[in-house]
């Protein structure tokens, strides 16, 4: 292992993302309109809504590499939704972090996992604080969530998986290689015929990973998009800007009494892009800190 400097960053005061463009039309009255909830490790032992329309459940306990300890129950009650009885998957989402090669965390020294080659677009991974070896290690906790996904008995495939991309984890200040944990994550899961899409605010995702080209498997992603702050602007919100340029906005988040609801956007029901092309190298940015790291840190997804 190498010895690893940490830069600690202030916490941030301002607001996390800006309000997004309102649509030209009005919005749909939300009595016509099925919500949602996604719930994680935060809801153990609470008594759950009744079942919405869809649900959204956390498959870590905070950080990639942990187990939210009632995935299993709360993905019984995802199975009561409006969309689990008619048969569609709840869909799930993943914590995600770049932290280096760290003492006492896995950090990969080559392009092998689980005992198998990784196809890696950035090269050979030889355990530094790489695009590389970040490829391998989002590889390497997706299919860790996956596994924890099996376990209980559900499939990986035919599901949607959102990455949950926020300060609350840590994050090099290189953003190229923050980039790379991502598209590895994203070449895991789509590979085993999964869904994927990005959870964040247009903020956070500037901070973390930066501009994304249209050769990286990040850049047409469905979004999900954090920061609402009541129903109406959480509709208002699916016209606000992809955070990839490629992007499409498919659901939005608000917080009300303590829990998360979500509001399906039009876009939601758009036919599926086509299949994604194996991620480029992004070139590197003008003035990058790779020899830094840093954790940021802001509220949880739930």
């Amino acid at each position: 292992m190498k010895p690893i400097k940490l830069l600690l960053a202030a916490c941030l005061l301002f607001t996390l993302q800006a309000s997004p463009a309102h649509a030209d039309t009005e919005p749909t009255p939300l009595s016509s309109v099925g919500l949602g909830n996604d719930i994680s490790w935060p809801q153990c032992g609470r008594v759950l809504p009744a079942p919405p329309a869809f649900a959204i459940v956390g498959v870590n306990g905070g950080r990639p590499d942990t187990v939210n300890p009632c995935l299993a129950s709360q993905l019984a009650w995802a199975d009561q939704t409006a969309d689990g009885t008619a048969g569609t998957p709840a869909a799930v989402y993943v914590n995600t972090a770049a932290t280096g090669p760290v003492p006492s965390m896995w950090w990969p020294a080559d392009n092998t996992y689980g005992g198998a080659d990784v196809t890696n677009p950035y090269g050979r991974c030889d355990d530094a604080a790489s695009p590389a070896c970040a490829y391998v290690h989002g590889y390497g906790m997706a299919a860790t969530a996956a596994d924890v996904l099996q376990e209980t008995g559900h499939s990986v495939a035919h599901r949607m998986w959102w990455l949950d991309v926020e300060f609350g984890n840590s994050w090099l200040w290189d953003r190229t290689v923050n980039a790379a944990e991502l598209e590895g994550m994203t070449a895991y899961l789509q590979g085993a015929g999964a869904e994927v899409g990005i959870y964040s605010t247009g903020y956070q995702f500037s901070q973390i990973v930066g501009d994304v080209g249209p050769g990286s498997n990040l850049y047409r992603l469905q979004n999900w998009l954090a920061g609402a702050y009541s129903a109406e602007s959480a509709q208002e919100y699916c016209g606000g800007a992809p955070l990839t340029p490629g992007g499409t906005v498919t659901t939005t988040q608000f917080t009300e009494n303590d829990l998360d609801y979500n509001y399906r956007c039009p876009a939601a029901t758009a036919p599926a892009p086509a299949p994604q092309p194996t991620p480029q190298p992004t070139p590197p940015p003008e003035k990058t800190r790779s020899n830094l790291y840093a954790e940021l840190h802001a509220a949880q997804i739930s």
